[in-house]
């Protein structure tokens, strides 16, 4: 049996290790940019929503885009307690069917409603929606104005 240089051998085990960085490097690159589009596209699609929420008497107050290696916006609607009966929200609930993002909305709108009514607490206006869109959007609803942001 042949003696190799341990030079040699730590030589191999080394460049087996960059090699082995250099390919998980690219394949994160690859991952981030596939997450980038993929973000890019939930957003546009949430874009042409926010037009359809104003239909709904939901005024924007405010819009905000963050750009990053997980891009994303923000936006913060508000409306009135008066537009958002149980019956109005299920006819809107019903208009929704064909739109995940809409039916999500009016889903967690609903579902605040019930649970804040289970709490016995009046109805403090105004209503404010507040979603982040990212790889997974987030729907935040408030029954009155939060202050803790």
């Amino acid at each position: 049996m042949q003696k190799r240089p341990i030079r040699k051998i730590g030589g191999k085990i080394i460049r087996a290790l960059q090699d082995a960085t250099d390919a998980i490097k690219a394949q994160a690159a690859s991952i981030g940019e596939g997450a980038r589009e993929k973000s890019n596209q939930v957003m546009e699609e949430w874009l042409q929503i926010f037009t359809r929420l104003e239909q709904y008497h939901l005024r924007m107050n405010s819009f905000s885009v963050a750009l990053g290696f997980s891009p994303g916006l923000e936006a913060e609607l508000q409306g009135a307690h008066a537009d958002f009966t149980p019956e109005r929200l299920d006819q809107i609930l019903k208009a929704c069917k064909g739109s995940p993002a809409l039916l999500s909305v009016f889903t967690t709108v609903k579902t605040t409603y019930i649970l804040h009514g289970k709490a016995k607490l009046p109805l403090v206006e105004p209503l404010i929606i507040r979603i982040r869109v990212r790889l997974t959007p987030e729907i935040s609803v408030f029954i009155g104005k939060p202050l803790i942001e």
